[in-house]
């Protein structure tokens, strides 16, 4: 017969369930323990069926000395927390079924192979009422750590710098390192449509016998800032200051937004629209491919209370502002009055001036930006905006300035990278880029993340063909993971001052 617990390990072990229920507030607790010596899909498998049962996962971890244990408790519970879905890990110095009984969670689950054996577990979770269940998990679950890894996890090895462009620029890869340090302390104003993106990744199960639809299973979903809201934190992470004026619904959508952006050091003033969600776009994917997107969005401009509001705040923030980013999704927080009274405001201050219009399910028009620093439409954009289908697109980069009297042009072609239409020498020259990363997991971000780092480079002093040049590679590293985590200073200057895939005209 085991000897009783010391009374000092029994007040620490029902302390600890005291402060777990505390932190759960009323919420469904699931309890898994065990060994763990190595952590392999297995687990993760298992933690996860666990976690999508109740609202708080605790992992007991059994104490040394337990039967199979083979590495230090301390190094198996570092290992444990480090799991995104494992709310609350345990050094049990008891047995496990001790604990369950002072913890009381709603579930207790045990993988599959436990079920016809004897547990211990089952007499103390039946005292109070609890469940146990067993399960391994599904094999699905064994991918979320590939999918984390996605979301935040560059891939240098996909991206190619041309070396033939630099050369007849005038500069050299190596002098880009130098711009980014040139980012701090400048203080920047976006001012556009604030997006929630949300990736829904699926398991496909087959085709319906019903109908011809495709049938999956949605097993993780994960939402990112976007629209006007990732343009200034891709400037935040790239080191200025930013504040971001925007529009949001009276929703839970709309204080993810806010929480985020504050976790991004991003200043907000967000003006409270109760006629119109949140724009928030669903993307349902499935073996990294999205098979679906969903927008959940009003488009009618905002009304003349709320323009005042939105320009107050923006003339607020310019007031000691060095760049203007017009970040504009045509969601409605943009109408021509707030765009022409701003850009007034800035040229008076000599504030530089960049826009940024975009047109995919909706209709656009980057030609009512007047006196831009820069523009960066793509070609369907210029199209639209000129009415014009059939000239070639030098013709509609030259028209296009024109227009509207942007001093330097960007039209990007997707994969087939961009086109740079630019003052040179007191005459308008013309050049392109092709596309840096020739394997892209996602990209919806490239636009966003270029437009921002090209602007910043032109306001740090560098000329249009050095910051194209930086921008393309900050898109490539923006488009080698999926969904829009903010690029950083750190992660630029890494692929910059990598020689191993700079690609001459007769290769590498």
């Amino acid at each position: 017969m085991s000897s009783p617990m010391p009374v000092a390990k029994d007040d620490l072990m029902e302390r600890l369930a005291s402060d777990v229920r505390e932190r759960a507030d009323g919420e469904k607790i699931v309890f898994v323990s065990g060994n763990f010596n190595i952590l392999h899909p297995g687990h993760l498998r298992l933690f996860r069926f666990a976690a999508e049962q109740g609202n708080r996962l605790v992992v007991g971890v059994t104490a040394d000395g337990t039967d199979g244990v083979s590495v230090r408790q301390d190094l198996r519970l570092q290992d444990v927390r480090a799991i995104g879905s494992v709310h609350d890990a345990i050094a049990l110095s008891e047995p496990p079924e001790r604990f369950i009984a002072r913890l009381k969670p709603e579930y207790v689950v045990k993988g599959k192979e436990y079920l016809q054996l004897e547990n211990p577990e089952l007499s103390a979770v039946r005292s109070y009422g609890g469940t146990i269940l067993f399960s391994s998990g599904e094999v699905r679950f064994s991918s979320i750590d590939r999918l984390q890894r996605e979301y935040v996890t560059l891939e240098h090895s996909a991206i190619r710098k041309p070396a033939d462009y630099p050369r007849r620029n005038g500069f050299r890869i190596s002098d880009l390192a130098l711009i980014p340090e040139k980012f701090r302390g400048l203080r920047v104003v976006v001012i556009g449509d604030l997006i929630i993106d949300e990736y829904i990744n699926c398991e496909p199960l087959g085709m319906s016998r019903e109908d011809p639809t495709l049938v999956v299973s949605p097993f993780e979903n994960k939402r990112f800032v976007g629209g006007a809201g990732i343009v200034a934190a891709h400037a935040r992470g790239l080191g200025a200051q930013v504040r971001l004026i925007s529009i949001a619904g009276c929703d839970e959508v709309a204080e993810f937004g806010r929480q985020e952006l504050s976790k991004l050091a991003v200043e907000t003033e967000i003006i409270a629209d109760a006629s119109r969600p949140t724009t928030l776009k669903k993307r349902y994917r499935a073996l990294g491919k999205t098979l679906l997107r969903v927008n959940h969005v009003r488009q009618h401009s905002i009304d003349a209370t709320q323009q005042e509001a939105l320009i107050l705040a923006a003339e607020t923030a310019l007031g000691d502002a060095d760049v203007l980013l017009f970040s504009d999704f045509n969601y409605g927080c943009l109408p021509q009055p707030i765009v022409d009274r701003l850009a007034r405001f800035a040229v008076k201050r000599g504030i530089m001036m960049a826009a940024d219009s975009q047109a995919s399910s909706q209709m656009s028009d980057i030609s009512r930006f007047k006196d831009m620093t820069l523009i960066t439409p793509t070609e369907y954009e210029v199209r639209l905006a000129l009415r014009e289908n059939e000239a070639g697109l030098i013709v509609v980069a030259d028209r296009l300035q024109r227009v509207c009297g942007a001093e330097n042009v960007v039209i990007t072609l997707g994969g087939e990278g961009m086109l740079l239409h630019a003052p040179r020498r007191g005459a308008y020259h013309t050049d392109r880029l092709p596309a840096f990363n020739s394997s892209p997991k996602d990209v919806s971000g490239a636009g966003d993340s270029f437009f921002a780092t090209t602007t910043l480079a032109l306001r740090a002093g560098f000329d249009i063909w050095q910051a194209a040049y930086l921008g393309s590679i900050a898109a490539a590293c923006q488009v080698s993971r999926v969904g829009n985590t903010p690029l950083t200073a750190a992660e630029l200057l890494m692929e910059v001052a990598n020689p191993s895939n700079v690609l001459d005209e007769m290769g590498l």
